[in-house]
């Protein structure tokens, strides 16, 4: 395992890291065995922003003493009221369910003020009692260090300048960062920071890891592999698929960064991940691919959630997910997919069109559209 410094907190993280959000609603046995492989490896951070109360103690029990052998991401301000996946700045509800969270490991080392991406999210972390909840954690000793997750770069730039965060989960990969098509390829970040060398990157993506760099706040990454979109001929935005070892790479590249979260269900796929270490510079280069694209990977959905809560309760990633695979071959929908579709509770011709899900999405996705499509495709 190789291990980086994660900016101004001065801890070492493993570069490869475990983001757990695939283990919730899995058998405790492939939590133990997926964590033992995450621990055998060297792994020492692990994201934990799922708020339900099973995956929280699942991840405890498997730990056991091992506790102090990792670093913990905890979320402040992600639950799950109804049982349904939600952002809330309420105090009353945010306090309650990060101090589950304490309850539970003890201590927080990197409490992460949650989902800071559009201008009223600012307002509702800044504005109001819930930074200094954490700052107030922070002197207790219960949370070592203050962090943040965002997905925009002009929000984050922002919160990196009130001096609060010292570190910050991005998500970053290639087809976020890059232009459209015509644009050249931003691959050289450790000759400098000239304008000729970003002409393939968002300027302000471009500014935000510049600032991290400057400011030394570290970055770990997430949604490093879009969703799996990346490795998928067909959802690709470049003519031809990445590999995970390239996308980890990319990351790893960009300034500031120290770690890239990867989202493993199992042993095999943890292991899987890991083999990134055994490859060659140039298994692992990944500019020629991306210097060319097909499309603009904008309005693609990566499964995130962040569209949560539906007020008719429809499981929107779900159910985009089923879409996207039914839409590869309209005509032959896999009797499985269709099947798989039909036991969700609510489908997408539940959806009442209200928008909530869209103004919440960081990825423009058309998800009202969307539910229109898969009614039409799954009818019931």
């Amino acid at each position: 395992m190789e291990y980086r410094e994660l900016g101004k907190t001065g801890k070492k993280l493993s570069t490869i890291s475990l983001g757990c959000e695939y283990l919730d609603k899995t058998p405790y046995e492939q939590v133990k065995e997926t964590i033992d492989a995450a621990l055998d490896a060297g792994i020492n951070i692990f994201d934990i922003f799922m708020p339900g109360t099973e995956i929280r103690e699942n991840i405890a029990k498997a730990l056991g003493t091992k506790r102090n052998q990792i670093m913990i991401q905890g979320h402040c301000g992600a639950t799950d009221i109804n049982k349904q996946y939600d952002i809330s700045r309420d105090m009353p509800t945010v306090k309650r369910y990060f101090e589950e969270l304490l309850k539970l490991y003890g201590y927080i080392d990197f409490g992460m003020l949650f989902f800071i991406d559009s201008e009223q999210d600012y307002k509702d972390v800044f504005e109001t009692e819930f930074v200094s909840y954490l700052e107030h954690l922070k002197k207790q000793g219960d949370v070592h260090h203050i962090g943040f997750s965002s997905h925009n770069p002009i929000t984050a730039l922002k919160v990196i300048e009130t001096g609060v965060p010292e570190m910050m989960m991005f998500s970053i990969n290639p087809a976020f960062d890059m232009l459209p098509y015509e644009e050249y390829v931003f691959d050289h970040s450790e000759k400098g920071y000239g304008s000729d060398l970003f002409r393939g990157i968002d300027p302000k993506r471009a500014e935000l890891y510049k600032l991290c760099e400057q400011k030394q706040v570290g970055i770990t990454v997430m949604k490093a592999l879009g969703g799996g979109k990346l490795l998928s001929p067909v959802h690709t935005p470049y003519t031809k698929p990445l590999t995970v070892a390239q996308c980890i790479h990319y990351a790893l590249s960009r300034p500031a960064v120290a770690s890239v979260l990867i989202g493993c269900k199992t042993a095999t796929e943890m292991q899987d991940a890991l083999r990134y270490f055994d490859l060659s510079n140039e298994e692992k280069d990944y500019t020629e691919i991306i210097s060319s694209t097909q499309n603009d990977f904008r309005g693609c959905c990566v499964y995130c959630s962040h569209c949560q809560p539906c007020p008719v309760e429809i499981d929107i990633a779900t159910v985009t997910k089923y879409l996207d695979i039914a839409k590869l071959d309209k005509e032959n929908i896999p009797p499985s997919i269709i099947s798989h579709y039909n036991s969700l509770e609510k489908g997408g011709d539940l959806c009442i069109a209200c928008g909530n899900c869209e103004s919440r999405c960081p990825f423009d996705v058309r998800i009202i559209k969307n539910m229109k499509e898969a009614a039409t495709l799954f009818p019931k």
